[in-house]
Parts: C-alpha cells; sequence; structure tokens
C-alpha cells in the first residue's frame, strides 16, 4: 500500500543552530527532537531531495553593499532565507523533506571582479560548512561570479573537489548575454569534466518591465518561466548541447514554458529559414533535447505533473519546492497525488533521481 509522511508536530528542537554567514554552529541546549517518520511507498523508506531550496548569507549581502530587499523580490519567506537550522529543519521535516540543495540566485552578476569573486568565494565557504555539519540533510549549488569566465572556472573546480559541492546555480543570463555565447564554453566544459550540475533559476526581464506592471506579479508569474524557456532554447538551437553532450543542466519551475510547447521549435526552421542559421546543424530534433535535461516538478498539480513526465520523461523529474517561499508547501503529497504515475516513478521523483544525479548515497533507503 503507498502510503506518505505521517507529519511530526511540536517536535523538539534540533540539536545546533547555524545562522547563515555567522560562522560554525554553536550548541543549544535543547531536547533531542523526536525521529522523523518517514516517506513509505510499498514498504519502503523512500529519502526525499529537493533540489530547489534557497538561503541566504548577512556576510555576503554586506560585502556587495546589497541589501536583502534589493536582491529578492518582495515575498513571503525573506527572514527564513537567513537559516536558522533547528527551525529550517522542522520546516522540512513538515513538507516530508529528507534533504535539500541549497541555492542562492545570482545578484552579483554587475558587480566588479574582486567583489563579485569576493561575495561567490564567501557563499561557497559557508555553504560548505553548512553542508558539512548537516551532510545528511544539506547539500548545495555553489555561486559562479560567470561575468568572468576565467573566474568562474576556477571557483568551480574547487567548489566541486574540495568543497563537495554539487555544482553551481546560474541565471537565465548573465546581464541578458545568453549562455549560449562562445565565451562561457570554457564553464560548459569544466563542468561537463567535473560532472557538475548546472541549476538554472529565471531572474526578471527588465527591458520588459512595463509589459509586466499591473495585477498579479506578473514580472514573476510570466517572467520567470519565460526567462528560463529563452535560456533553455539558445542551448538547444544554438548547438550547445551538441557541443557538451555531458553537460548537467537542471531548469527550475519545471523548465518554464518549454516543455509545453516544444515541438514548436521542431518546425520553426522550416517554416521561417532567415529566421536560422544553416551553418548550426543540429544533431536531432530540438524538441528532442528535453530528453536530456533535468527539471524539477514545481508545477502544482497532477495534470501538469502529468504532462511534464510525458514531454521528458520520468528519469528527468526531481522534487523541487522553492522553500522558503511558499510556493509549494506539500511537495510529497503533489507527488503522490498524480495516479498516473507508478509507485516505481514517485519513488523515483521524490528522491532517486536526485540521488543518482547528485551522487548522494541514500544507506539503503530508497
Amino acid at each position: 500500500m503507498t502510503t506518505r509522511r505521517n507529519f511530526l508536530r511540536g517536535a523538539g528542537s534540533a540539536a545546533g543552530i547555524v545562522f547563515c554567514g555567522c560562522g560554525l554552529p554553536t550548541s543549544a541546549h535543547a531536547e533531542k527532537p523526536a525521529a522523523r517518520l518517514p516517506i513509505m511507498i510499498k514498504g519502503k523508506r523512500i529519502k526525499t531531495i529537493d533540489v530547489h531550496a534557497h538561503c541566504f548569507f548577512q556576510q555576503a549581502l554586506d560585502l556587495s553593499g546589497d541589501k536583502v530587499e534589493n536582491v529578492v523580490a518582495p515575498v513571503k519567506g525573506i527572514p527564513e532565507h537567513f537559516i536558522v537550522v533547528e527551525n529550517r529543519l522542522k520546516e522540512m521535516d513538515a513538507m516530508g523533506i529528507d534533504m535539500e540543495i541549497l541555492s542562492i540566485n545570482p545578484f552579483w552578476y554587475r558587480k566588479e571582479r574582486d567583489v563579485a569573486e569576493a561575495v561567490t568565494k564567501l557563499h561557497n565557504e559557508k555553504l560548505a560548512e553548512l553542508c558539512a555539519q548537516k551532510p545528511d540533510r544539506f547539500g548545495a549549488f555553489a555561486s559562479l561570479p560567470l561575468q568572468f569566465p576565467d573566474l568562474a572556472v576556477q571557483m568551480l573546480e574547487t567548489a566541486v573537489k574540495k568543497q563537495g559541492l554539487k555544482g553551481a546555480a546560474i541565471g537565465g543570463s548573465v546581464v541578458g548575454e545568453d549562455f549560449s555565447s562562445e565565451r562561457f564554453h570554457t564553464v560548459w566544459r569544466k563542468a561537463e569534466e567535473l560532472g557538475a550540475v548546472l541549476f538554472i533559476h529565471p531572474q526578471t526581464q527588465p527591458q520588459l518591465a512595463g509589459r509586466y506592471k499591473g495585477n498579479g506579479w506578473l514580472s514573476n508569474t510570466i517572467g520567470n518561466p519565460l526567462d528560463t524557456t529563452i535560456a533553455l532554447q539558445h542551448l538547444v538551437f544554438e548547438g550547445t548541447l551538441d557541443k557538451f553532450p555531458g553537460l548537467k543542466v537542471l531548469a527550475a519551475h519545471g523548465g518554464g514554458f518549454l516543455p509545453s510547447y516544444a515541438m514548436r521549435g521542431d518546425h520553426a526552421c522550416f517554416v521561417s529559414p532567415p529566421g536560422c542559421n544553416p551553418d548550426i546543424k543540429l544533431k536531432k530534433k530540438p524538441s528532442e533535447y528535453l530528453n536530456q535535461l533535468y527539471f524539477d516538478a514545481m508545477v502544482f498539480s497532477a495534470e501538469g505533473l502529468r504532462h511534464l513526465a510525458a514531454q521528458v520523461g520520468v528519469s528527468q523529474l526531481m522534487l523541487g519546492t522553492d522553500h522558503p517561499i511558499p510556493w509549494e508547501v506539500h511537495p510529497v503529497d503533489h507527488v503522490f497525488a498524480t495516479t498516473t504515475l507508478s509507485d516505481k516513478d514517485k519513488a523515483a521523483i521524490l528522491g532517486g533521481n536526485a540521488a543518482k544525479l547528485f551522487g548522494i548515497k541514500t544507506n539503503g533507503i530508497g
């Protein structure tokens, strides 16, 4: 019988507290928390892994000269970005999440080299420190100063080989410059060599600010998925994914709009040859590249998840919440509610696919 976690209520405090950016954890005098009740499928424990979760470090904001309200939209969950470990673990337990892969959305792409380096270096050190303290609960994506590709290459190698980070979180572009640009190829080559995952998280396009005005927070609800869609389409149509076939790309928010209309791109160059570059000859249909990309399952409904799985394949999907921003507060329920998925499929999306992609040991847990 397929079941889900019976959530613990009123659990005691965790044994340690970490304020992001404030050094090593300090012990807290608190009772040991009750054990987390596991997610089960047919009597087998499932390790749930959230690949889309965020945090901030106050020291990095201080280095950049930015205030948090200037680098993140006015949303619920801003205070919770500054992690207090005992609180974050309670929130994860309430959502049925065993492990989060943390990331920080880029706010340093316009900074000078020394500032961008200092901010991203501190991020990676603090993320590695946090993950080392709770290796069964946290993994992380490195921050990279992509506007300086030579520096980004060095920092990515350090992050993966020495700091134990899982790859890197990147924006949808570097201040409007798309990742298909040749000057970024050294970074993608290094990521491919390291087996590092690149997590694309979108950002609002300021050039469309006027169109986004009005009710509904369109700069996010339309703008963010659109940014991801454009980023992925450039990687496909410019031949970047052919140049780096082993590149591991994970797209936030279900990959934006692309999986819902991917096959339109298959007809584009036939319908309008002048709109395409005859010198770029893709190795397969544009829509087929979706099957080598990875996507979080943050699409809000069983029908949305059914469709996404049909388009890209179950093997390419994994849990994502955007935590601590409360977009998807019942992510495990969302997967279980998708009746078109088999138990094997659900186990894969809940954690199996992420464990395989990131090389996370599950110690016998499914």
